[in-house]
């Protein structure tokens, strides 16, 4: 088993690397004067089982290019099988067509990953789960659930009544899932979309008063959305109110509506590199997915299964 990285999220790799005990794979990948990738395999892979550990995160089309070039240049170094990992999955939220002549862009970047050479995709809490099925080759959603439940268990005090909260109804299903590890009750925010990234709350499902609320979602992004929710929520009688976000995009000012919203913290994981304002941030943290990755590889690796880990 060879690991190598593409630049978008180096830290994670390297902690991938060290938690799996195999170094990574040495590669120049670089620019032209124009931007154009150069991307040169400096070990031989002929025969190995690769995985390239990538996020298609800011920026976007600059990582996923990259993406694209090193899974070609393993292809014609005849390497044995190539899983791309990717933590974040960009173009995620582009997986249906919202108008007569918009695209289906998650569906395009499957094909692009699958024309390129992958012959496996792994990746971290999609944000709709039939984007597994624009592949044509066998993909692994994994879920951060196990570790979002983890770090909630070691931070929880003893007299907190526990509610965990969907900010929408789309996302029910994983904070039922969370709420059923807690034992704790289950609330439902519904809201109305104006636009992208613009959100009204209109009800409140479930008993929130006096009780501590920990919202869970898989993006935030412009972060207006959960503030709101944030504020909805301590209006309505909750005692307090932390987030769980896998991918924390956070763009434009999202750190500085997050710093100033009645969340007590918001919790992330490194799939996204943290800005240098998301670490200073006083009410935002970061906690790692490696390990949770680092098992998943192994598991591929070795052909044993992968759901196993969520049972």
């Amino acid at each position: 088993m060879k690991i190598l990285s593409g630049n978008s999220n180096r830290p994670l790799s390297e902690a991938i690397s060290a938690k799996l005990g195999k170094p990574l794979t040495e590669a120049a990948i670089r620019r032209f004067s124009d931007q154009e990738v150069f991307v040169e395999i400096l070990e031989n892979v002929r025969g190995e089982d690769v995985f390239v550990i990538q996020s298609t995160c800011f920026p976007a089309n600059d990582n996923l290019m990259e993406l694209l070039v090193i899974i070609d240049a393993l292809r014609r170094g005849s390497a044995r099988r190539i899983t791309t990992v990717i933590p974040y999955y960009g173009y995620a939220r582009q997986d249906r067509k919202t108008g007569p002549r918009s695209p289906i862009s998650a569906k395009l970047v499957a094909n692009l990953i699958t024309t390129a050479g992958a012959d496996r995709v792994l990746t971290l809490e999609l944000h709709a789960g039939q984007i597994q099925g624009f592949f044509d080759i066998p993909t692994d959603n994994l879920f951060s659930s196990p570790v979002f439940v983890a770090h909630m268990e070691s931070h929880r005090k003893k007299d907190d009544e526990l509610v965990i909260v969907s900010p929408d109804v789309g996302g029910v299903v994983r904070a039922r899932g969370i709420a059923k590890r807690l034992g704790a009750e289950l609330a439902i925010i519904d809201k109305r979309r104006e636009r992208a990234g613009h959100s009204e709350v209109m009800h409140v499902i479930g008993e929130i008063d006096g009780r501590t609320c920990i919202m869970v979602d898989d993006i935030v992004d412009s972060a207006g959305t959960l503030c709101n929710a944030a504020k909805a929520l301590m209006e309505h009688g909750a005692k307090a109110v932390s987030a769980y976000v896998t991918h924390g995009v956070l763009s434009g000012g999202a750190v500085a509506r997050v710093t100033a919203s009645p969340l007590e913290k918001l919790v992330i994981t490194d799939s996204i590199p943290a800005t240098e304002a998301v670490r200073v941030a006083e009410n935002i943290n970061q906690i790692s997915i490696a390990p949770l990755l680092a098992d998943a590889i192994d598991r591929i690796a070795s052909e044993k299964s992968v759901s196993s880990l969520f049972d």
